[in-house]
């Protein structure tokens, strides 16, 4: 009986060290998460800062997926804002390996398919004379993968959108067809509900603004 007890007592002080590392996990991330979607938030170095934070989470939580996809994410979102082309590749390579640890973790992912879109589009800005055709059509390709897994993520039609209206309507943009589709994002957006507080939630202020030079 003695023994019995002590397996028990064992089990719950487990139990609350393991509640208590998922507490300071989550609170962790949530620090980080929060402002995604701040302007503030988009410079090289404060991107930079966060992405180093997420993989130094993730190599504390090696079993978390999320901490490497938003490692990435903070890493394309750089090399998108970078003036330095010389340095986009070398980002676009971090955020694919921690992409790779993110789906290894949770394969067919709608979110990762979005990011591993914005990296062929962030490689596509190096020159896009020479890559336009190739990442081009891997980011489309992406793009149609995360609306496959997931039909009602907002931001595949958000980063569709994007691409739309930044796309000369030669190649197939155009303010009429990015209308359409970030009116449509913002109504998946407003549907929209995280899986969890730290679950990718970022987008909505960012599709609004693009909406609104597509209706210029």
């Amino acid at each position: 009986m003695k023994q019995f007890f002590l397996a028990i007592c064992l089990i719950a002080s487990c139990t609350t060290t393991l509640m208590a590392q998922r507490a300071q996990y989550v609170e962790a991330m949530t620090k980080q998460t929060a402002d995604l979607d701040s302007s503030e938030t988009f410079t090289p170095e404060l991107l930079q800062q966060k992405g180093n934070t997420f993989e130094r989470i993730a190599d504390a939580e090696k079993n978390q997926w999320l901490p490497y996809y938003y490692a990435a994410y903070t890493q394309v979102m750089q090399a998108l804002i970078l003036k330095d082309k010389a340095q986009i590749d070398p980002l676009a390579d971090k955020a694919e390996a921690n992409l790779d640890k993110a789906e290894a973790l949770s394969p067919k992912n709608t979110e990762i398919s979005c990011i591993r879109s914005l990296i062929a589009t962030a490689r596509l800005t190096v020159d896009p004379m020479s890559r336009g055709v190739k990442y081009g059509m891997e980011a489309a390709s992406q793009l149609q993968q995360a609306k496959a897994y997931d039909p009602g993520n907002p931001r595949v039609y958000l980063l569709e959108g994007q691409s739309q209206l930044f796309t000369p309507e030669q190649f197939g943009g155009s303010k009429t067809k990015a209308k359409v589709t970030l009116t449509l994002a913002l109504e998946k957006f407003a549907s929209f509900k995280p899986a969890s507080s730290i679950a990718p939630h970022w987008g909505e202020p960012y599709a609004r603004q693009l909406l609104q030079a597509a209706q210029q």
